[in-house]
């Protein structure tokens, strides 16, 4: 018998997050800081919104781009949050997820050999969707001494002819780094002058810490090069709901519309009612849950110094992304035995790209109560390591 499988997909690696959490849910009492899942409930008017939906028998197909009503308020964000004006009717789609967002930006602008850049650590999903969408990933390794933001240096280092795509992973998961206007506009000036397309993955810009959030779509020259993609996951903790968006000019995303057709058909209708209530009513609820999350931030950026953790500050996300360099380990081994000797499990940073080697991911979207236990855990970890205990 033949071999039934794509090479390509053979040759791509799983995700290096869930070996992790394969293990931790067959183990007893541990701690895991390594989902990037808000640990609040989805605010009550929204699920109630959800539950209403069903009560009134709202369980038809949607148009394929999404509600109208809903795609008529992600532009009335838009506007609001970031100054970005877009038609309902052809310039916004409602996606399952960030994700399927990504991965049908990448299938519509992509032709085979067409280079995507891709900053790193980042995102787990961006490399392989640009190489299931026929295009070479061609990664920017970003550096701690840069707080991990995409400098022009950097991004010029990496262009050639076949240049296309820049993804901009801010803020970003897995180091928490933003990038402020100031440092966009560098960055826009270039993707102008050597003619990219930038697909923006906004989906934490309600969860920044410094000052408000800018989108790169927002600069001159930007809007028509510009995919921004976002979501309900983590700003209305959403996750289970499985609900994002595009905004893009018409010539991009009607093709995006057109893979989302014939491989999705619509987003889930109870979710697109519920992200209506979301928009309309949900600020007071992400800004309690922003403020949280900053609190929590601070303490474990905190708790971890105090380790001994070399750690720079995050101000993005719900993410810290602390150097386990010191120990001379890799992060990969640093991961597994704290999990196996303390029960406590984070991510290896190279599960973001190889530049994540010598970093773990450690989530803040756990309680305070959560957060200590598992860092007094770490801190005996620690100890160990360094032959105090």
């Amino acid at each position: 018998m033949r071999n039934p499988l794509s090479k390509t997909i053979v040759n791509i690696q799983p995700s290096g997050i869930r070996k992790f959490f394969d293990i931790v849910s067959e183990m007893k009492d541990a701690i895991s800081l390594g989902v990037g899942e808000p640990d609040f409930d989805t605010p009550w008017h929204i699920r109630e919104e959800g539950i209403y939906s069903l009560e009134k028998g709202r369980t038809f197909y949607t148009s394929n781009a999404g509600l109208k009503e809903l795609k008529v308020e992600i532009c009335n964000y838009l506007n609001r949050k970031c100054s970005l004006k877009y038609d309902p009717n052809h310039e916004v789609m409602v996606t399952v997820g960030g994700s399927e967002a990504i991965d049908i930006a990448l299938r519509a602008m992509i032709d085979p050999g067409d280079e995507v850049l891709i900053p790193q650590p980042s995102y787990v999903s961006y490399e392989p969707c640009a190489i299931l969408a026929g295009g070479t990933p061609v990664i920017i390794q970003l550096e701690e001494k840069d707080e991990f933001k995409l400098t022009p240096e950097k991004l010029l280092e990496k262009i050639t002819p076949k240049s296309k795509i820049l993804v901009l992973p801010f803020p970003n998961n897995p180091t928490g780094a933003i990038m402020e206007k100031e440092e966009l506009e560098k960055i826009a000036e270039i993707v102008v002058e050597k003619d990219l397309f930038v697909i923006s993955d906004e989906i934490y810009c309600e969860l920044t810490y410094k000052g408000d959030h800018t989108s790169i779509a927002s600069f001159p020259g930007m809007w028509e090069r510009t995919v921004v993609i976002n979501g309900f996951s983590k700003s209305y903790a959403m996750t289970g709901w499985r609900l994002g968006y595009a905004a893009a000019p018409r010539i991009i995303l009607d093709q995006m519309l057109k893979i989302h057709q014939f491989a999705i058909m619509c987003a889930p209708t109870t979710s697109q009612y519920a992200a209506v209530s979301a928009l309309r009513n949900g600020d007071p609820d992400v800004k309690m849950m922003r403020e949280s999350y900053n609190q929590r931030r601070r303490f474990l950026v905190n708790a971890l110094r105090e380790m001994g953790l070399e750690c720079y500050e995050p101000f993005g996300a719900f993410y810290v992304f602390p150097s386990i360099k010191r120990f001379g380990m890799t992060s990969d081994e640093f991961a597994l035995q704290l999990l196996q000797e303390e029960k406590v499990a984070v991510v290896p940073g190279t599960a973001f790209g190889a530049s994540g080697e010598g970093f773990i991911r450690v989530s803040y979207a756990y309680s305070l109560k959560s957060l200590k236990e598992a860092l007094e855990r770490i801190k005996h970890f620690i100890d160990r390591l360094d032959g105090k205990a």
